[in-house]
């Protein structure tokens, strides 16, 4: 028998590479997470200070990331702040439509925190990259404030400080400062830690700047906010009638709302007439809570029975035109006066783009028509007081106030119509943004709302007092007139445009930076 032959064993397999997926995921989790404290800055919690931990954790995660990189953690950044920032939006579309509407323009806004947190790491080379950082952050959301179909500001970095040492910025450079010096105070922390795991405390005295200095100068400049009256005061009384909460069938019930608020006028005159509240100078009706054509004999005798003027909030149609969303000055023996047209509808609400691909997102697209947008300047003269009248949505625009305050306005008036959102912490973001927008112009600001929150907030913020959600109730309270403008004002949009051009530069720079390091090494390889 011939002898086995032995099996010649081929060549051993290279051993097989693990792959490193743990760091990358742990990434996605803490950027993800980083968004998520950062939605937790935002009313109706009081915890303003989470805003720059969350800015913070992102700073880690972009830390020797490359441009693709900061875009996907960026964009799951965006997703834990705005998918539940946003969740509002299930009370108004989700009833209907389920969650489409909601997690699609959650991941639109996500979509612009991403693109800069990629262009973050193109700066992140540069001396003083918090900086730089933290100005291509909140350039973003300019861009993000007027595109597409207007734009949607809600979420901006300030709106998550309507108190705290970050506040009083707003009176020297809006929201715009105010959110710059809260993404710097992150990003330096981020920078300062990276320093002190490696020890390196020499080159750590920049990031503790970027850290210190912008809580510093905050709270520095908070005795230096007015708040006293300069023009007198004013008693104004807020009616709220309340609604049903019925979510999209809020459409229908336009009678039921016109019907709570006169009855609760009947009640706040009657209330007047007993001496059990002060007599209001002004009284305000929130936002579409009537509708009205050419006449209204019914609004006419409720003001008459008041007595005292009056500003009604309507959904309002001329004979061949489109409807409007307006605030009207009543006055009790005149009648209907002077009115103010919102300028910035809502998309998809009260006009509707693109109508044949909405149809994919939004159930009532053939039942909404386009509203009319005004093109004056948000401003009304009544009982004697010049007004800026922001109508719900355009107090997250930086300019409807501004160029109301800037145009004499003396106190800020917020009607508004928040019932299609629920038990919701819409009311409450909303408040938020009015209070910054208080301290940003040095004026007081009466909200009146049509199921609440209503409040009258003094010119540094602080709520005197508010109303519960889903109640039928009026505020009568003294309010201070203020003719002073802050230097925000003064500077107007000078503030944001510097900031992005900065940004823009500092991407520039980035770009330049990275192409001459590339550069120079290929050049050492090939003279090796």
């Amino acid at each position: 028998m011939a002898a086995p032959v032995a099996e010649t064993a081929g060549p051993s397999a290279p051993p097989r590479k693990k792959r490193a997926w743990r760091p990358w995921l742990l990434r996605l989790a803490l950027a993800a997470a980083s968004g998520f404290v950062f939605y937790l800055a935002f009313a109706p919690r009081d915890l303003w200070w989470l805003a720059p931990l969350g800015f913070a954790g992102l700073g880690v995660v972009l830390r020797g990331r490359r441009f693709w990189g900061g875009l996907g953690y960026g964009f799951a950044f965006g997703l834990g702040l705005y998918l539940p920032l946003l969740f509002w939006l299930q009370d108004f579309l989700g009833r209907g439509f389920g969650p489409a509407p909601w997690a699609g323009l959650s991941a639109a806004l996500a979509a612009y925190l991403g693109l800069a947190a990629a262009f973050c790491t193109v700066v992140a080379r540069l001396p003083g990259a918090p900086v730089w950082m933290a100005m291509v952050i909140i350039a973003s959301e300019t861009p993000r404030s007027w595109w597409p179909f207007g734009g949607f500001p809600w979420g901006r970095v300030a709106f998550s400080q309507p108190e705290g040492a970050f506040t009083p910025l707003a009176a020297i450079g809006g929201a715009p400062l105010t959110g710059f010096a809260v993404v710097v105070t992150g990003f330096g922390l981020a920078a300062l830690l990276a320093h002190a795991a490696r020890r390196d405390w020499r080159a750590a005295r920049f990031p503790v700047i970027a850290t210190v200095v912008p809580v510093i100068a905050g709270l520095a400049l908070w005795p230096t906010i007015g708040t006293g009256a300069q023009a007198g005061t004013r008693t104004v009384a807020t009616v709220q009638g309340n609604a049903p909460d019925v979510g999209l069938d809020l459409i229908n019930e336009s009678p039921t709302l016109r019907a709570n608020h006169l009855a609760q006028s009947e009640d706040l005159a009657a209330r007047i007439r007993s001496g059990a509240v002060p007599v209001p100078d002004l009284i305000v009706w929130p936002e579409t809570a009537t509708d009205l054509t050419t006449t209204d004999p019914v609004i006419d005798q409720a003001v008459r029975d008041l007595g005292i003027p009056t500003l009604i909030g309507a959904r309002y149609r001329e004979p061949g035109q489109r409807t409007q969303n307006t605030e009207f000055v009543w006055n009790p023996v005149t009648g209907r006066g002077a009115s103010y047209t919102k300028q910035e509808l809502v998309p998809f609400a009260e006009f509707v783009p693109a109508r044949s691909i909405a149809r994919w997102f939004t159930p009532f697209v053939d039942d909404t028509g386009d509203m009319r947008a005004g093109t004056a300047p948000a401003v009304l003269d009544a009982a004697g007081t010049r007004l800026a009248v922001p109508i719900c949505y355009e107090i997250a625009y930086d300019y409807v106030s501004r160029d109301a305050v800037n145009d004499g306005a003396q106190l800020i008036v917020l009607p508004t119509n928040n019932a299609w959102y629920g038990h919701s912490e819409m009311t409450y973001q909303q408040l938020a943004m009015a209070r910054l927008r208080a301290v940003e112009h040095g004026r007081a600001v009466v909200v009146s709302a049509t199921s609440g929150v209503s409040a009258l907030v003094e010119p540094d913020g602080t709520v005197t007092q508010s109303t519960s959600q889903f109640t039928a109730a009026s505020l009568v309270g003294e309010v201070p007139l203020r003719t002073q403008a802050t230097l925000s004002d003064r500077l107007g949009a000078s503030t944001e445009y510097g900031l992005v051009g900065a940004a823009i530069a500092a991407i520039l720079a980035g770009l330049v930076l990275r192409f001459r390091t590339r550069g120079t090494s290929t050049t050492a390889t090939r003279a090796e």
